[in-house]
């Protein structure tokens, strides 16, 4: 499968509400997504795990009780891609 060719984190962020370009020089886009509790967070990243696995794509992530802190970047293209772009969407909707 051939993957996207990278687009950049500020094209990325352009097309996305809340999503941010990543401090330092990663060419990266970040969220921070809060539930209601640590189910709700968990039940997410089940939903966004089975996806990214679809997609063959997987975050950078990490989960402290309601809170799940996201990191998208496509490592073999050493930056941002629309496959980042349309996990993030996933994620996005997923969180409702």
């Amino acid at each position: 499968m051939s993957r996207p060719q990278r687009i950049g984190a500020q094209a990325a962020v352009a097309q996305l509400n809340g999503w941010t370009a990543a401090d330092g020089p990663r060419d990266a886009i970040v969220k921070t997504f809060r539930f209601d509790d640590f189910n709700a967070a968990f039940g997410w990243m089940t939903r966004v795990a089975l996806m990214a696995d679809k997609l063959d794509h997987h975050p950078e992530w990490s989960n402290v009780y309601n809170r799940v802190e996201v990191l998208l970047a496509t490592h073999d293209a050493d930056g941002v891609t629309e496959l980042d772009v349309t996990l993030a969407r996933f994620m996005d909707k997923a969180a409702g």
